[in-house]
């Protein structure tokens, strides 16, 4: 199930369950549209897959199960992540 985790982990951005700016990659990292368009070319400085938009969890299945409240804050050595995105910006994610 996913964690539906509550902050951009570059920026800090609120993403709240119901945000459309939400985007996650195939372990969930999660990232805020703007980050994921300007800063990581769509290229998830974790695992080097791309981002797809996180589902919303419906209403009634938030008291049984809620979303995540710990937040994960790591913003983007850019240096460090510059060969991460060299090697990975020009393929498909489903290609790398």
């Amino acid at each position: 199930m996913l964690e539906i985790r509550p902050i951009c982990e570059n920026c800090g951005k609120s993403l709240p369950n119901t945000s459309d700016e939400a985007l996650i990659c195939t372990f969930e990292c999660t990232f805020c549209r703007a980050c994921v368009e300007n800063i990581l070319f769509n290229v998830c400085p974790n695992c080097g897959g791309g981002f797809e938009k996180r589902p919303t969890r419906p209403n009634r299945l938030l008291e049984k199960n809620p979303p995540r409240t710990e937040e994960i804050l790591k913003p983007v050595d850019t240096e460090k992540f510059a060969f991460v995105l060299e090697k990975y910006r020009n393929i498909e994610p489903r290609q790398r």
